[in-house]
C-alpha cells in the first residue's frame, strides 16, 4: 500500500466521531471490545463494525490473552499515526513557506 493510500484510509477511518472516540480510549490503554462498546454506549454489533474498519486501516490490532482465546484485546498501532503526522508536518512546512513568500511579496510591493 502506498503512503498516500495509507493516509487516505487513516483519514477516512478517523472521519467518524465514534472511531475517533475508540482511538481516544485506546490511547489510555488496550481494551476489550465490550469495554469499548460500554464506554461509548454502542451495541456489540455496532462496535464490531467500527473495530473492523479500524483494523482494516491498520490503526488498531487485536490480540488474544493466553488465558482465553475468545477474548479480544485491542490496542493502537503507532505506524498509521506516524505517517499521518509526517504528512501534516510536511503540509505545515509548505504553508509556512508559502505564507512567508506571500508576506515578502506584499512588503516589497
Amino acid at each position: 500500500m502506498t503512503a498516500d493510500l495509507a493516509i487516505d484510509r487513516t483519514l477516512a477511518a478517523l472521519a467518524d466521531p465514534t472511531r475517533r472516540r475508540v482511538v481516544d480510549l485506546l490511547r489510555e490503554r488496550p481494551r476489550r471490545a465490550g469495554e469499548l462498546a460500554s464506554a461509548i454506549g454502542l451495541t456489540a454489533p455496532a462496535m464490531s463494525r467500527h473495530l473492523r474498519t479500524l483494523r482494516s486501516t491498520g490503526l488498531i490490532e487485536e490480540s488474544h490473552p493466553e488465558f482465553d482465546a475468545r477474548v479480544r484485546i485491542y490496542r493502537l498501532r503507532p505506524e498509521p499515526m506516524a505517517q499521518l503526522k509526517t504528512w501534516l508536518d510536511d503540509t505545515e512546512r509548505l504553508w509556512t513557506q508559502q505564507l512567508a513568500a506571500f508576506k515578502a511579496h506584499v512588503e516589497n510591493a
